[in-house]
């Protein structure tokens, strides 16, 4: 049987699951109250963060979940978000408007990927 690896463990949830090979990340979000550009940024940091604590990177992601507080702000997102996934490796993904934790929050991503 497979070890489940748990990375950041807190009382309530883990940010990052490892378990056969897949790593799952919790939904990462960003500095509340900043802009839809700079959440943006910073959740896809800790994503590449998180991955490579995992033995993984960005090349290796399987699915995405994006979820925005407006998709008004998709096309904001989007341009982040082109200018780092890595061409001819795009993930399945999806995206969706909910209310995140907080109205602070803007955009939350959640990936699953496979270790390297």
């Amino acid at each position: 049987m497979s070890e489940i690896k748990r990375i950041e463990t807190g009382a309530r949830m883990s940010q990052a699951v490892v378990y056969n090979g897949i790593v799952y990340l919790a939904g990462q979000v960003g500095k509340p109250g900043e802009s839809v550009t700079e959440q943006t940024r910073e959740v896809l940091a800790q994503i590449d963060r998180l991955l490579a604590e995992c033995g993984s990177d960005k090349t290796r992601i399987l699915t995405a979940q994006v979820w925005m507080a407006d998709m008004a702000d998709f096309a904001e997102m989007n341009a982040v978000w082109d200018a780092w996934v890595p061409a001819g490796q795009t993930p399945a993904r999806a995206t969706g408007e909910a209310k995140l934790a907080t109205p602070d929050y803007k955009v939350e991503i959640i990936v699953v990927a496979a270790q390297s």
